[in-house]
């Protein structure tokens, strides 16, 4: 089996743990410094999906985009998203222009990277 984790480029820790912990809902699996004034790198995961985020300059280009495919549940994740009010966006949800049993958020972080959340809608409209 062959794995594939995006690698995303964050400025702030702080802003970062607040987008995507506290607000998105991932969890911080471990993270990496080398100390208390240097660039960490984190994993970060929601379910099976898995992240890197990286303060490290070397390591990417900030506004990077992720497709994230069969998102299951999507239609309810965004009701929780815009229940808990975060000041900085507030996503919209609809079909994807591509195929309409496809329902789609896109989520911007601070950090100018697109997250594309997507699941195969056919059974009811969202």
């Amino acid at each position: 089996m062959i794995i594939v984790t995006p690698i995303l480029r964050i400025f702030d820790y702080s802003k970062a743990v607040e987008f995507y912990v506290d607000w998105l809902g991932f969890n911080i699996d471990w993270e990496h410094a080398l100390g208390s004034s240097s660039p960490r790198y984190i994993q970060i995961s929601r379910g099976d999906l898995i992240l890197h985020l990286t303060e490290h300059h070397n390591d990417c280009s900030p506004g990077a985009r992720i497709h994230i495919e069969n998102f299951e549940g999507l239609a309810e994740y965004h009701r929780l998203l815009i229940a808990r009010n975060y000041k900085y966006i507030s996503p919209g949800i609809g079909r994807a222009f591509w195929d309409k049993a496809v329902i789609k958020m896109d989520v911007i972080d601070p950090f100018r990277s697109i997250l594309t959340l997507t699941e195969n809608k056919t059974y009811k409209e969202i």
